[in-house]
């Protein structure tokens, strides 16, 4: 099969596009054709894409977690999926990626896509909407009549965060670069703050996506009481409020509920790119450079 892998620690230059083998479902698994994967540009930053659980060098690693295709094959007393079904969702940071032509999940991190759920827009949709939904709710605590600070606000998860916190009834505070400013507005922020600056301290909540002397400022000068979610590290919160960090988990009764309120048109996933694999590297390298709005995927098969 095709895959896009990497060989060599450091940044997106690394990645190429090369033959492997196809790789075979083990207990539980199953194995999915991919139609469209997507990514994180950190990916590369992660120690989940150069070892395995045990601590080993997995080399050459496949990036991209996050996928939607069709199951072509299960593993042994693999149940809930069926050969034939179109599914998206999570791939293990542990192994290798959808970044390809295949990729061997378990079933239990997948949901089935809704028919009138296009792929790409699926493939999208995982990372962005359970972190979001994580972070908010199950983390945040975020309530009707609140106010949201959104640290990062211009990417696939900040877009989608300012939409569900709108949904919610809360108001949102979006902390972006400048050329964000309309789209998100249009998402449903209410105020726009550049990212040089701090969030407003009257916040009841601050999601940070990008950490570093940004979620310092943001930390040092929120409300009190307030809490501090971060997917990047630690929140350095002060005395009354407070920090937490966090990893997504895969959550299939969450994307299906999410999925069906894309459908609705409650949701939009805001897909800023579509690339196909063999431009793999180019896709890591204009996200690295910024100015993208949304999520960027990949393009491995042509939807039927």
């Amino acid at each position: 099969m095709r895959a896009l892998r990497v060989h060599e620690r450091g940044g997106p230059q690394h990645l190429v596009e090369e033959e492997a083998a196809i790789p075979s479902p083990g207990i539980g698994d199953v194995l999915v054709r991919v139609h469209v994967a997507s990514f994180t540009p950190t990916e590369l930053e992660w120690p989940s894409t150069w070892v395995d659980r045990a601590g080993r060098d997995r080399r050459p690693s496949v990036p991209g977690h996050e996928v939607s295709g069709v199951v072509t094959a299960l593993g042994y007393g693999t149940t809930g999926l069926a050969v034939g079904e179109a599914v998206y969702g999570l791939t293990d940071w542990y192994r290798d990626g959808a970044a390809a032509e295949y990729v061997a999940v378990e079933a239990r991190n997948l949901a089935r896509k809704p028919d009138r759920l296009d792929h790409r827009t699926a493939a999208a949709l995982p990372m962005v909407a359970l972190t979001a939904q994580q972070a908010l709710f199950d983390h945040g605590g975020l309530a009707r009549g609140q106010a949201l600070a959104v640290l990062g606000a211009g990417g696939g998860v900040g877009t989608f965060a300012v939409q569900l916190a709108r949904a919610a009834g809360a108001r949102v505070v979006a902390v972006a670069r400048p050329w964000a400013n309309d789209l998100l507005r249009g998402l449903g922020a209410e105020v726009f703050v550049d990212v040089g600056r701090a969030p407003l301290p009257e916040v009841d909540l601050v999601f940070d996506l990008i950490g570093g002397e940004p979620l310092r400022r943001a930390c040092a000068t929120v409300r009190v009481g307030a809490t501090v979610v971060s997917v990047v590290e630690d929140p350095p919160v002060e005395e009354n409020r407070r920090g937490r960090f966090f990893v997504v988990e895969p959550s299939r009764p969450q994307l299906q509920e999410l999925g069906k309120r894309v459908l609705a048109g409650e949701l939009h996933p805001v897909v800023g790119s579509v690339w196909p694999l063999s431009e793999g590297r180019a896709a890591f390298e204009a996200k690295h450079r910024g100015a993208q709005p949304g999520k960027s995927v990949l393009l491995v098969t042509e939807e039927s």
